[in-house]
């Protein structure tokens, strides 16, 4: 009987919140918005990127730079003639360049005057044509014969593969620790997101009822631990089901759309990549994008990072949701939980912080401690996953985390027994400690 009780929590917890127009807003919103924040910096870049080319006029003492400046898309050089005051007047000059006679000893000795804000573009085009003009000439004092040609050759740029091999020594899949980093973060902190938004849905709520007094009805017919295990179980599998309809989406993404989308020569080096039939130093496109593709056609790989997303999200869930709710219990408004709501907070963010910390090193000492402790897993372990770390580790991390579930919902299940029969009293971190003693 009891069990049916709690599923009854459970069923109206979950129905009441996915019929919300928030639930389905969000969860359709937020893949697009995803979505377009990927697409939005090229898009600024292609759109603001253009405009009118601006003309800079050049007072050039030195006789070294302007004729060896060139033009482009973005500056126009031009010998400047007539006064300053009439250059800086003209609405077709965007600027003054001034370059002193002892440019190539004092590379100091140059200044854009401008009648507006100036353009990073434009400095930038610059320092960098001017950069290279100077080097030029302080390298023809070395009187070397075809010298330019000499460092072009010399000139050399080196692409490093990376790849993991077995304990037989054999080469294995190829890696990226730029991807592996980008992919840890993203997880991360979507990881995050949802363990401080739906803990504190489960606290709201629970606040909420108090008020209404809806709380002391309903405990009348069921015992107060089967109302919290029904109120997080309930909340989680929302939080479940949004993971769940991204994870449809994504997979949508990369196994249809992508395809579609991209040239079929690369689509092609791509599937010879995750078949292991290719080597990635042969590819026509960058080694990281190729990577980057291979990863996110792969399937079996997608999954597997949803799998562990699945495990680590609802592991921090349980155990974060039981901190929450135990917060919820024990106050009666929201302004009252703002302090104790810290006791569930920062933990999640020190989390965040630490498993920044480990990405440069995922196989530390630090990365592995940070990574067994329940209140810091589940965002250490999901920024470490993509790495390929060892599977016990994983193993070892999860167990810890889902046995200190069950110590965290008897603890929180003391404090909502008393707590929600507590009014007109701001209780602080010791009344909770004395209200989880009670027997």
């Amino acid at each position: 009987m009891s069990v049916n009780k709690t599923s009854i929590i459970i069923s109206r917890e979950y129905s009441e919140r996915v019929k919300k127009k928030s639930f389905i807003i969000t969860t359709i919103l937020v893949p697009v918005l995803m979505l377009a924040l990927s697409v939005l910096p090229t898009l600024i870049i292609v759109f603001a990127g253009g405009g009118e080319t601006k003309t800079v006029a050049v007072i050039d003492d030195s006789g070294l730079i302007l004729q060896n400046l060139t033009d482009n898309e973005e500056v126009r050089y031009i010998a400047a003639e007539g006064t300053q005051e009439e250059l800086l007047s003209a609405d077709e000059i965007y600027g003054l360049l001034v370059i002193d006679r002892n440019i190539v000893k004092r590379p100091s000795g140059v200044k854009l005057l401008t009648p507006n804000a100036s353009s990073l573009a434009v400095e930038n085009n610059i320092t960098s044509q001017m950069e290279k003009i100077i080097e030029t000439e302080k390298l023809k004092s070395y009187d070397i014969d075809n010298l330019d040609q000499i460092l072009d050759n010399v000139k050399t740029s080196v692409t490093l593969q990376t790849l993991r091999t077995d304990e037989n020594g054999e080469e294995g899949e190829s890696q990226s620790a730029a991807i592996s980093s980008a992919i840890g973060t993203l997880l991360n902190f979507l990881l995050y997101m949802f363990l401080v938004l739906y803990g504190s849905l489960v606290m709201n709520s629970i606040i909420e009822e108090k008020n209404n007094r809806v709380l002391e009805i309903v405990v009348s017919s069921i015992k107060p631990t089967q109302l919290l295990i029904g109120k997080v179980i309930g909340v989680g599998l929302v939080a479940v089901t949004q993971i769940i309809i991204w994870v449809a989406i994504v997979l949508c993404i990369t196994t249809m759309i992508l395809p579609a989308v991209m040239p079929a020569d690369i689509m092609n080096e791509v599937t010879a990549l995750n078949a292991g039939s290719m080597d990635i130093s042969n590819s026509s496109i960058d080694q990281d994008m190729a990577i980057a593709l291979g990863m996110f056609t792969n399937v079996g790989y997608v999954l597997e990072l949803v799998g562990y997303l699945f495990l680590f999200l609802v592991g921090g869930f349980l155990f974060y949701a039981s901190i929450f709710a135990m917060i919820g219990s024990a106050v009666d408004n929201i302004q009252d939980a703002s302090q104790l709501q810290m006791l569930g907070i920062v933990p999640v963010i020190i989390g965040l912080v630490s498993s920044m910390a480990v990405i440069p090193n995922p196989n530390g000492l630090f990365a592995i401690i940070m990574s067994m402790i329940p209140f810091t897993s589940p965002m250490v372990m999901m920024a470490r996953v993509p790495f390929d770390i060892p599977a016990w580790q994983i193993v070892v991390s999860i167990v810890l985390l889902y046995l200190s579930i069950f110590f965290m919902v008897w603890i929180a299940a003391k404090i909502y027994r008393i707590g929600i029969f507590m009014y007109g009293k701001k209780p602080t971190v010791r009344d909770l400690i004395r209200w989880a003693r009670y027997k």
